[in-house]
C-alpha cells in the first residue's frame, strides 16, 4: 500500500529569499508594511520582491500611490548594507519609467539619494548613479539634479570613482550641464575632462567629449576650454578608433571654436584636415558635427580660403540621407563662397 510522503524541500519555482506576494491590490501595502518592518529579514525579503515588481510601470504608479517611496528613503539610511543596496536597486529600476522619475521629483528622492555618494558599498553608488542617470534624462530631472546642488559632487567624483561608474557620472552630467552649466564651470569641470579625453578606455573617452557638448555651449565654457589647451586634444579625437568618440569630439569643437580664440586655436592644431575627412563617416552624427565645425573654421579668412578648394564636398552633402546635414552644408558652402 502507498503512503503519502511529505518532500522536506522547498518546490523548485519558490524562492525563500523574497517575501509572498498578497493577491491583486493588496500586494504593495502588503509590502510597504514590510519595508517598515523591524525585521531584517523581513525588510530585505520585501525589497526583493519589489525588484521583481517594478519592471512594471503599473506596479511603479501603484508603489508610489501606497508611499512606497517614502519607507524606501527611509532604508537609504539602514545600517545594514544588503538593505542599502537592494533599496538602491529597486529606486533604479523605478527610474527607468516615466512615471518613476517624476515621483522621484515629487518626493525628493534625490537628495536623499545623494547621501549615499560616499557609501563603501560600490553596488549601492552604482545604483544610485544608475537612478540618477534615467532621472537626468527627462529635462526636469536633469534640472532637479541641479537644483539640489549636486553638480560640484558629481564633478568631484569623476577623478575618484571606479571607471564603470565614472561612465554613469559623465552620463549624468552631459544631460544635466545642457540645462546648466555653471556650477559644473565653477568646480573645475574642464580640467577633470581633458584628462578624461585622454582615458585607455573607448567608452569614457566618447562620454567626455559629449559632456565637453554641453559645458561648450556657454561662453564661459568656451573660454575655459581655451584656456586649459583642450583643442589639441579634441582635434587629434578626430581620428580617434571610435567613431562615436570621433562624432562626439566634432561635436564639441563646434561649440569651442565659435570664438575667435577658439577658431586659430583650431586652425593652429590643422583640425581641417581631419574635419574634412569626418564627412564621409558613416554616422550622421559625425557628418553634421563636422561639417558645422568647418562652417566656423571658414568664418576666418584663413578657414575659408582653405575650404574655398573643398566645396565640391560640401555639395554633395547637399544630398546626403539627412535632413540636418543637407542644411548644414547649405550654409557652409555661403559661408565659404562668401565675399567681403
Amino acid at each position: 500500500m502507498a503512503h503519502a510522503r511529505i518532500s522536506m524541500y522547498l518546490p523548485p519555482d519558490i524562492n525563500p529569499t523574497q517575501a509572498a506576494i498578497a493577491y491583486g491590490c493588496r500586494a504593495l501595502p502588503k509590502l510597504n508594511e514590510e519595508l517598515q518592518s523591524e525585521d531584517l529579514l523581513t525588510r530585505q525579503k520585501a525589497l526583493m520582491a519589489l525588484c521583481d515588481l517594478m519592471h512594471d510601470p503599473e506596479h511603479v504608479y501603484v508603489a508610489i500611490d501606497t508611499g512606497c517611496l517614502e519607507s524606501l528613503k527611509a532604508l537609504l539610511k539602514d545600517n545594514n548594507d544588503m538593505v542599502r543596496i537592494k533599496t538602491t536597486e529597486v529606486l533604479y529600476i523605478m527610474a527607468t519609467h516615466n512615471v518613476g522619475r517624476e515621483g522621484f521629483l515629487e518626493h525628493d528622492v534625490i537628495l536623499a539619494l545623494s547621501y549615499l555618494l560616499n557609501d563603501p558599498q560600490s553596488a549601492c553608488r552604482k545604483n544610485l548613479h544608475l537612478a540618477f542617470k534615467h532621472v537626468a534624462q527627462l529635462p526636469s530631472g536633469a534640472q532637479g539634479i541641479v537644483n539640489s546642488g549636486l553638480i560640484p559632487s558629481l564633478v568631484w567624483k569623476l577623478q575618484r570613482e571606479e571607471e564603470e561608474i565614472q561612465g554613469l557620472l559623465l552620463d549624468t552630467l552631459a544631460a544635466c550641464l545642457m540645462e546648466d552649466a555653471t556650477e559644473a564651470l565653477g568646480s573645475h569641470v574642464v580640467p577633470f575632462l581633458k584628462q578624461k579625453l585622454l582615458s585607455t578606455n573607448d567608452d569614457i573617452r566618447s562620454k567626455a567629449a559629449r559632456t565637453l557638448i554641453a559645458v561648450s555651449i556657454p561662453l564661459e565654457g568656451k573660454n575655459q576650454v581655451w584656456q586649459h589647451d583642450v583643442i589639441p586634444i579634441l582635434v587629434h579625437l578626430l581620428k580617434d578608433k571610435v567613431e562615436e568618440v570621433q562624432a562626439n569630439a566634432a561635436g564639441a569643437l563646434m561649440y569651442a571654436t565659435v570664438t575667435t580664440q577658439g577658431k586659430y586655436a583650431a586652425l593652429d592644431t590643422e583640425a581641417i584636415h581631419p574635419l574634412l575627412s569626418l564627412l564621409g563617416s558613416s554616422l550622421s552624427k559625425a557628418r553634421l558635427n563636422a561639417t558645422k565645425a568647418l562652417t566656423m573654421l571658414a568664418e576666418a579668412p584663413e578657414g575659408r580660403k582653405f575650404l574655398q578648394s573643398r566645396v565640391p564636398v560640401f555639395r554633395v552633402l547637399e544630398d546626403d540621407t539627412s535632413e540636418a546635414v543637407r542644411r548644414a552644408a547649405q550654409i557652409a558652402v555661403k559661408v565659404i563662397e562668401w565675399k567681403p
